[in-house]
Protein backbone atom coordinates (compact mmCIF):
# COMPACT_ATOMS: atom_id res chain seq x y z
CA UNK A 1 0.00 0.00 0.00
CA UNK A 2 2.91 2.65 0.31
CA UNK A 3 1.92 5.51 2.62
CA UNK A 4 -1.70 5.50 1.19
CA UNK A 5 -3.83 5.13 4.07
CA UNK A 6 -7.84 4.04 3.74
CA UNK A 7 -9.74 6.95 2.76
CA UNK A 8 -12.86 6.00 5.05
CA UNK A 9 -10.52 7.06 8.47
CA UNK A 10 -12.36 8.37 11.56
CA UNK A 11 -11.04 12.48 10.76
CA UNK A 12 -9.91 12.58 14.12
CA UNK A 13 -7.75 9.23 13.37
CA UNK A 14 -6.49 10.37 9.97
CA UNK A 15 -5.28 14.02 11.49
CA UNK A 16 -3.69 11.72 14.60
CA UNK A 17 -1.88 9.55 11.69
CA UNK A 18 -0.89 12.73 10.11
CA UNK A 19 0.40 14.41 13.21
CA UNK A 20 2.53 11.32 14.02
CA UNK A 21 4.48 11.31 10.51
CA UNK A 22 6.76 13.20 12.63
CA UNK A 23 7.76 10.80 14.76
CA UNK A 24 11.41 9.82 14.67
CA UNK A 25 12.43 6.74 12.37
CA UNK A 26 13.09 4.33 14.63
CA UNK A 27 15.88 2.99 12.57
CA UNK A 28 17.69 5.86 11.82
CA UNK A 29 18.84 6.33 15.57
CA UNK A 30 21.10 4.76 18.18
CA UNK A 31 19.23 3.55 20.90
CA UNK A 32 19.96 6.06 23.96
CA UNK A 33 19.93 8.92 21.07
CA UNK A 34 16.13 7.49 20.57
CA UNK A 35 15.19 7.31 24.28
CA UNK A 36 16.53 11.30 24.80
CA UNK A 37 14.33 12.24 21.86
CA UNK A 38 11.09 10.27 22.46
CA UNK A 39 10.96 11.63 25.98
CA UNK A 40 12.00 15.30 25.07
CA UNK A 41 8.68 15.43 22.47
CA UNK A 42 6.46 14.53 25.73
CA UNK A 43 4.23 16.10 27.69
CA UNK A 44 4.99 17.21 31.36
CA UNK A 45 4.16 14.75 33.82
CA UNK A 46 0.67 15.74 35.39
CA UNK A 47 0.64 13.08 38.30
CA UNK A 48 -3.58 12.94 37.07
CA UNK A 49 -5.58 11.35 37.90
CA UNK A 50 -4.88 12.08 41.76
CA UNK A 51 -4.05 8.49 43.58
CA UNK A 52 -4.18 7.19 47.18
CA UNK A 53 -0.70 6.45 46.74
CA UNK A 54 1.83 6.19 44.33
CA UNK A 55 5.42 5.14 45.20
CA UNK A 56 8.84 4.67 43.62
CA UNK A 57 10.41 1.16 45.05
CA UNK A 58 13.44 -0.34 44.25
CA UNK A 59 13.22 -3.72 44.37
CA UNK A 60 15.59 -6.72 43.72
CA UNK A 61 15.92 -7.28 39.91
CA UNK A 62 17.96 -10.35 38.53
CA UNK A 63 20.19 -8.02 36.76
CA UNK A 64 20.73 -6.33 39.81
CA UNK A 65 18.60 -2.96 41.32
CA UNK A 66 14.59 -2.72 39.47
CA UNK A 67 12.42 0.24 39.68
CA UNK A 68 8.80 0.11 40.27
CA UNK A 69 6.02 2.50 40.71
CA UNK A 70 3.38 1.08 42.91
CA UNK A 71 0.31 3.21 42.32
CA UNK A 72 -2.70 2.85 44.72
CA UNK A 73 -6.49 4.83 43.98
CA UNK A 74 -8.72 6.47 45.89
CA UNK A 75 -11.27 5.43 47.85
CA UNK A 76 -12.65 3.20 50.73
CA UNK A 77 -12.53 -0.62 49.79
CA UNK A 78 -13.67 -3.24 52.88
CA UNK A 79 -11.87 -5.63 50.59
CA UNK A 80 -8.06 -5.98 48.99
CA UNK A 81 -7.77 -5.09 46.05
CA UNK A 82 -6.22 -6.97 43.06
CA UNK A 83 -2.83 -6.28 41.47
CA UNK A 84 -2.13 -5.72 38.00
CA UNK A 85 2.00 -6.24 37.40
CA UNK A 86 2.47 -3.58 34.06
CA UNK A 87 5.05 -3.47 31.26
CA UNK A 88 4.97 -0.68 29.28
CA UNK A 89 5.15 -0.31 25.56
CA UNK A 90 8.35 1.01 23.53
CA UNK A 91 9.52 -1.70 21.36
CA UNK A 92 11.36 -3.16 23.99
CA UNK A 93 13.53 -0.28 23.71
CA UNK A 94 12.64 3.56 24.73
CA UNK A 95 9.74 4.59 27.12
CA UNK A 96 9.32 4.18 31.58
CA UNK A 97 7.56 4.78 34.05
CA UNK A 98 6.77 7.83 33.29
CA UNK A 99 5.79 7.49 29.73
CA UNK A 100 2.84 5.76 31.02
CA UNK A 101 2.12 6.99 34.44
CA UNK A 102 -1.24 8.60 32.90
CA UNK A 103 -2.11 5.11 31.91
CA UNK A 104 -1.45 3.51 34.50
CA UNK A 105 -2.90 5.96 37.17
CA UNK A 106 -6.15 5.79 34.69
CA UNK A 107 -6.41 1.98 34.82
CA UNK A 108 -5.84 2.22 38.71
CA UNK A 109 -8.69 4.61 39.59
CA UNK A 110 -11.06 2.81 36.98
CA UNK A 111 -10.52 -0.69 37.16
CA UNK A 112 -10.11 -0.37 40.94
CA UNK A 113 -6.67 -2.23 41.03
CA UNK A 114 -2.80 -1.77 42.69
CA UNK A 115 -0.91 -1.42 39.29
CA UNK A 116 2.53 -2.19 40.17
CA UNK A 117 4.36 -1.06 36.81
CA UNK A 118 8.01 -1.78 35.97
CA UNK A 119 10.76 -0.37 35.07
CA UNK A 120 12.62 -3.19 32.78
CA UNK A 121 15.92 -3.17 31.50
CA UNK A 122 15.83 -2.19 27.65
CA UNK A 123 17.20 -3.44 24.89
CA UNK A 124 19.32 -3.53 23.07
CA UNK A 125 22.01 -2.76 26.18
CA UNK A 126 20.25 -5.90 27.77
CA UNK A 127 18.48 -8.21 25.47
CA UNK A 128 15.60 -10.36 25.62
CA UNK A 129 14.55 -12.19 27.72
CA UNK A 130 15.97 -9.81 29.99
CA UNK A 131 12.89 -7.62 30.11
CA UNK A 132 10.47 -10.98 30.98
CA UNK A 133 12.66 -11.54 34.05
CA UNK A 134 12.92 -8.39 35.20
CA UNK A 135 8.51 -8.43 34.71
CA UNK A 136 8.92 -12.36 36.54
CA UNK A 137 10.58 -10.87 39.75
CA UNK A 138 8.14 -7.82 39.65
CA UNK A 139 5.40 -10.45 39.72
CA UNK A 140 7.42 -12.70 42.52
CA UNK A 141 7.61 -9.59 44.66
CA UNK A 142 3.93 -8.53 44.09
CA UNK A 143 2.88 -11.80 45.40
CA UNK A 144 4.95 -10.96 48.50
CA UNK A 145 4.79 -7.23 49.24
CA UNK A 146 1.44 -6.23 47.71
CA UNK A 147 -0.66 -6.85 51.18
CA UNK A 148 1.78 -3.68 52.48
CA UNK A 149 -0.66 -1.58 49.94
CA UNK A 150 -3.72 -3.01 50.24
CA UNK A 151 -3.22 -5.68 47.43
CA UNK A 152 -4.89 -9.41 47.07
CA UNK A 153 -1.62 -11.26 46.63
CA UNK A 154 -4.15 -13.89 45.51
CA UNK A 155 -5.33 -11.50 42.28
CA UNK A 156 -1.84 -10.60 40.26
CA UNK A 157 -2.80 -10.26 36.85
CA UNK A 158 0.17 -9.02 34.08
CA UNK A 159 -1.21 -6.58 31.32
CA UNK A 160 1.08 -4.71 29.15
CA UNK A 161 0.73 -2.50 25.70
CA UNK A 162 2.86 -3.53 22.52
CA UNK A 163 6.02 -4.67 23.63
CA UNK A 164 4.71 -4.61 26.94
CA UNK A 165 2.04 -6.88 26.05
CA UNK A 166 4.59 -9.71 24.80
CA UNK A 167 6.38 -9.59 28.19
CA UNK A 168 2.87 -10.29 29.43
CA UNK A 169 2.78 -13.11 27.62
CA UNK A 170 5.75 -14.54 27.85
CA UNK A 171 6.03 -13.93 31.86
CA UNK A 172 2.45 -16.29 32.04
CA UNK A 173 4.55 -18.61 30.31
CA UNK A 174 7.02 -18.45 32.22
CA UNK A 175 4.88 -18.47 35.45
CA UNK A 176 3.20 -21.70 34.58
CA UNK A 177 6.66 -23.20 33.42
CA UNK A 178 8.59 -22.57 36.69
CA UNK A 179 5.28 -23.18 39.03
CA UNK A 180 5.92 -19.87 40.08
CA UNK A 181 3.44 -17.37 41.38
CA UNK A 182 -0.56 -17.82 40.56
CA UNK A 183 -1.26 -15.38 37.52
CA UNK A 184 -5.12 -14.48 37.32
CA UNK A 185 -5.41 -13.12 34.12
CA UNK A 186 -3.03 -11.65 30.93
CA UNK A 187 -4.01 -8.46 29.49
CA UNK A 188 -2.43 -7.95 26.22
CA UNK A 189 -3.00 -4.64 24.85
CA UNK A 190 -2.15 -4.80 21.06
CA UNK A 191 0.71 -7.06 22.28
CA UNK A 192 4.06 -7.77 20.11
CA UNK A 193 3.39 -11.54 19.60
CA UNK A 194 5.84 -12.34 17.06
CA UNK A 195 8.29 -11.33 14.14
CA UNK A 196 6.59 -12.35 11.11
CA UNK A 197 6.39 -9.78 9.01
CA UNK A 198 3.93 -11.41 6.31
CA UNK A 199 0.46 -11.77 7.73
CA UNK A 200 -2.17 -9.65 6.70
CA UNK A 201 -1.89 -6.76 8.99
CA UNK A 202 1.30 -6.35 8.18
CA UNK A 203 0.70 -6.53 4.47
CA UNK A 204 -2.02 -4.26 4.28
CA UNK A 205 -0.76 -1.91 7.52
CA UNK A 206 3.00 -2.23 7.38
CA UNK A 207 3.73 1.85 6.74
CA UNK A 208 1.22 4.82 6.80
CA UNK A 209 -0.39 4.07 10.28
CA UNK A 210 2.29 5.37 12.39
CA UNK A 211 3.55 1.47 13.46
CA UNK A 212 5.66 0.36 10.90
CA UNK A 213 7.10 -3.11 9.22
CA UNK A 214 10.71 -1.20 9.30
CA UNK A 215 10.38 -0.35 12.81
CA UNK A 216 9.06 -3.83 14.05
CA UNK A 217 12.12 -5.55 12.26
CA UNK A 218 13.93 -3.32 14.05
CA UNK A 219 12.57 -3.33 17.37
CA UNK A 220 13.09 -7.48 17.12
CA UNK A 221 16.63 -7.13 15.75
CA UNK A 222 17.31 -5.03 18.90
CA UNK A 223 15.40 -7.58 21.30
CA UNK A 224 16.07 -10.63 20.03
CA UNK A 225 19.67 -10.62 18.18
CA UNK A 226 20.69 -14.30 18.35
CA UNK A 227 17.14 -15.22 16.72
CA UNK A 228 13.34 -15.57 18.55
CA UNK A 229 13.53 -19.77 18.72
CA UNK A 230 12.61 -19.31 23.14
CA UNK A 231 9.53 -19.31 23.68
CA UNK A 232 10.16 -16.36 26.72
CA UNK A 233 10.26 -14.34 23.45
CA UNK A 234 7.75 -15.30 20.96
CA UNK A 235 5.13 -16.51 23.44
CA UNK A 236 3.36 -18.27 20.27
CA UNK A 237 6.36 -20.52 20.22
CA UNK A 238 5.42 -22.39 23.17
CA UNK A 239 4.83 -26.00 22.45
CA UNK A 240 1.67 -25.61 24.78
CA UNK A 241 -0.80 -22.87 25.63
CA UNK A 242 -2.83 -24.21 27.83
CA UNK A 243 -3.09 -23.81 31.81
CA UNK A 244 -2.30 -20.36 30.69
CA UNK A 245 -4.17 -17.83 32.73
CA UNK A 246 -7.85 -16.42 31.34
CA UNK A 247 -6.18 -13.30 28.86
CA UNK A 248 -7.96 -9.93 27.56
CA UNK A 249 -6.30 -9.41 24.02
CA UNK A 250 -7.15 -6.27 22.92
CA UNK A 251 -5.64 -5.60 19.22
CA UNK A 252 -5.91 -2.49 16.82
CA UNK A 253 -6.99 -3.23 13.08
CA UNK A 254 -4.35 -0.87 11.93
CA UNK A 255 -1.33 -2.03 13.19
CA UNK A 256 0.89 -4.58 12.30
CA UNK A 257 0.86 -6.71 14.56
CA UNK A 258 -2.70 -6.56 14.91
CA UNK A 259 -3.20 -10.46 12.85
CA UNK A 260 -0.68 -12.14 15.08
CA UNK A 261 -2.43 -10.83 18.43
CA UNK A 262 -5.77 -11.89 16.85
CA UNK A 263 -4.22 -15.46 16.05
CA UNK A 264 -3.00 -15.91 19.62
CA UNK A 265 -6.23 -14.84 21.16
CA UNK A 266 -7.66 -18.01 18.76
CA UNK A 267 -4.39 -20.18 19.59
CA UNK A 268 -5.47 -19.87 23.29
CA UNK A 269 -9.05 -20.30 23.15
CA UNK A 270 -7.98 -23.63 21.49
CA UNK A 271 -5.69 -24.37 23.94
CA UNK A 272 -8.86 -24.42 26.99
CA UNK A 273 -7.23 -20.60 28.19
CA UNK A 274 -10.53 -18.39 28.82
CA UNK A 275 -10.22 -15.51 26.09
CA UNK A 276 -12.06 -12.40 25.50
CA UNK A 277 -10.49 -10.75 22.59
CA UNK A 278 -11.62 -7.39 21.08
CA UNK A 279 -10.19 -5.84 17.79
CA UNK A 280 -11.06 -2.00 17.61
CA UNK A 281 -11.72 -1.46 14.14
CA UNK A 282 -10.29 1.67 12.84
CA UNK A 283 -7.96 2.67 15.18
CA UNK A 284 -3.66 2.34 15.26
CA UNK A 285 -1.36 1.22 17.38
CA UNK A 286 -0.62 2.66 20.74
CA UNK A 287 -3.86 4.59 20.44
CA UNK A 288 -4.90 3.77 24.55
CA UNK A 289 -1.97 6.26 25.31
CA UNK A 290 -3.07 9.47 23.39
CA UNK A 291 -5.75 10.31 25.30
CA UNK A 292 -6.65 13.54 23.37
CA UNK A 293 -7.77 11.40 20.92
CA UNK A 294 -12.03 11.46 21.43
CA UNK A 295 -12.34 7.69 20.69
CA UNK A 296 -9.20 6.45 23.28
CA UNK A 297 -12.12 7.88 26.06
CA UNK A 298 -14.73 5.24 25.24
CA UNK A 299 -12.23 2.55 23.95
CA UNK A 300 -10.21 2.59 27.45
CA UNK A 301 -13.67 2.52 29.14
CA UNK A 302 -14.33 -0.93 27.02
CA UNK A 303 -10.98 -1.96 28.29
CA UNK A 304 -11.35 -0.95 31.85
CA UNK A 305 -14.80 -2.97 31.54
CA UNK A 306 -12.84 -6.09 30.17
CA UNK A 307 -10.59 -5.97 32.92
CA UNK A 308 -12.91 -5.65 35.84
CA UNK A 309 -14.63 -8.60 34.38
CA UNK A 310 -11.68 -10.96 34.07
CA UNK A 311 -10.63 -9.74 37.44
CA UNK A 312 -14.39 -9.98 38.76
CA UNK A 313 -14.02 -6.85 40.12
CA UNK A 314 -17.39 -5.37 41.24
Amino acid sequence: MGGQRRSDLHPEVEAMLSALESFPDVTRHEPAELRELIASRRAPLTRQPRMHRAEDLVIEGPGGDLAVRVYVPEGERPTALPVVVFAHGGGFVFCDLDSHDEFCRSMAAAVGVVVVSVDYRRAPESPGPAAMEDMYAAVVWAAGHVGEFGGDPDRIAVAGDSAGGNLAATVSLAARDRGGPRIAAQILLYPVIDDDFTTESYRRYGQGYYNTTDAMRWYWQQYAPHGTDSPYLVPSKAESLAGLPPAVVVTAELDPPCSAGDDYARRLTEAGVPVTAHRFDGLFHGFLTFPSLSLTGPARELVWKLMRDVLEVS
